[in-house]
């Protein structure tokens, strides 16, 4: 199975080796016909500390880094 990549903006670099990602989704909902944005964020791995608050990154899935991260940074 291929791994996922998504895109999102660096919302939070406080930990060591690890950012937080906002990731948005468009879609048209089912009923009203509207187009509805939602937003989950991810908690990836930056092993050199590269990346900065508002910052456009590619995300991948990876193995499990620590009990919450579950993907790593792709260099953008």
């Amino acid at each position: 199975m291929p791994k996922r990549i998504l895109n999102g903006v660096v919302t939070s670099n406080a930990n060591a080796q690890t950012v937080t990602v906002s990731v948005e989704r468009r879609f048209k909902h089912p009923l009203l016909q509207k187009t509805v944005r939602k937003s989950k964020k991810y908690r990836a791995h930056d092993e050199k500390d590269a990346f900065n608050v508002g910052d456009l990154v590619r995300i991948q899935e990876c193995a499990p880094k620590s009990k919450t991260k579950r993907w790593e940074v792709i260099a953008e």
